[in-house]
């Protein structure tokens, strides 16, 4: 079973939609979050003041998919801000996140290490697009101060989601089902499949969900053009597209060159389709003809059943 983690969250000024702050117990890192319209506000803050690294982030102005954000560091946060509050390049910016420490141990050297490992960590995810022109290199620092930094990172990529911002999330994927062997003797039962067929065009998708997310496997096809209507699914499937993830298969069809995460299982039917789908019902358990809804249904279904044998 996993480890639950304890977050603590607080209102700064008991509104949720401004100025919160963010600490996990018995860790020296502290992360606050504001609107760029409280940024007055935000910068005014005794946090705000000193060494740490900063997180803008807000939809792509030019209407891409994918979020965009940047990443920096600098000895006291709230001037750097007010400073880019005046730079063009940033519209984008709606929200910033102020990662700084508690003890205030944090150095240059240290928040340098952590923009590099941040920026490079994104990257890889690439759930945004990053406006920084360049990767800085990552400085050397003496081992034990490196160990420090690479697990206030992993603190940071819990803390970071919570408050909305997934860009060190890594990308997520299925993996293997265990062998009937390994799986003897767990008490978790191994993940559904779930599988999206086309006869018309003769193809055959699957997927499975994995930590929240719905993952269309590897070799999975899908259409070779956007057949329907124009929606927001197509301009997504264009982007897989260019980022290779989508590709023209041996067949007359597209392929998914690896795992890919969508946020539901109607995204992942309309790329897959190249039309608009609700996915509840075009995606079926593996070797059943019980959609996903039905699926979803039945599992509520067995825990009210349950619930009422326990009253």
């Amino acid at each position: 079973m996993t480890k639950g983690r304890s977050l603590r969250l607080f209102l700064a000024d008991g509104s949720p939609g401004g100025i919160i702050t963010a600490e996990i117990m018995n860790w020296t890192g502290h992360v606050m979050t504001a609107p760029r319209s409280r940024l007055a506000d935000l910068i005014q803050r005794p946090e705000a003041g000193r060494t740490g690294v900063y997180i803008l982030s807000g939809s792509d102005p030019e209407g891409g998919y994918r979020p965009m954000a940047y990443i920096g560091e600098t000895d006291s946060v709230g001037k750097r801000l007010a400073q880019h509050n005046k730079d063009e390049a940033k519209e984008f910016w709606e929200q910033t996140c102020i990662v700084t420490s508690k003890d205030q141990n944090l150095t240059k050297a240290h928040v340098r290490y952590l923009e590099s490992r941040l920026i490079a960590i994104a990257q890889q995810a690439g759930r945004v697009t990053l406006s920084n022109s360049t990767a800085p290199d990552v400085p050397q620092l003496p081992e034990a101060d490196q160990s420090d930094m690479e697990f206030f990172i992993e603190q940071l990529r819990v803390v970071l989601p919570v408050l909305g911002l997934d860009l060190l999330k890594a990308a997520t994927t299925a993996r293997p089902l265990p062998s009937p062997a390994a799986q003897a003797g767990t008490d978790t039962p191994p993940p559904p499949t779930f599988e999206l067929t086309s006869k018309k065009h003769d193809l055959r998708a699957e997927a499975r969900e994995v930590e929240g997310e719905f993952v269309v496997l590897a070799g999975s096809q899908a259409q070779a053009s956007w057949i329907g209507v124009t929606s927001g699914y197509e301009a997504l499937r264009q982007r897989l597209i260019d980022d290779g993830v989508l590709s023209p298969g041996a067949s007359n069809h597209l392929t998914f060159t690896r795992d890919y995460a969508f946020s539901k299982p109607s995204a992942a039917a309309a790329v897959t389709l190249g039309r608009k789908a609700n996915g509840r019902t075009e995606w079926v358990l593996s070797g059943t003809r019980k959609t996903y809804a039905d699926w979803q249904d039945a599992q509520l279904d067995a825990i009210a059943t349950a619930q009422g044998d326990d009253a």
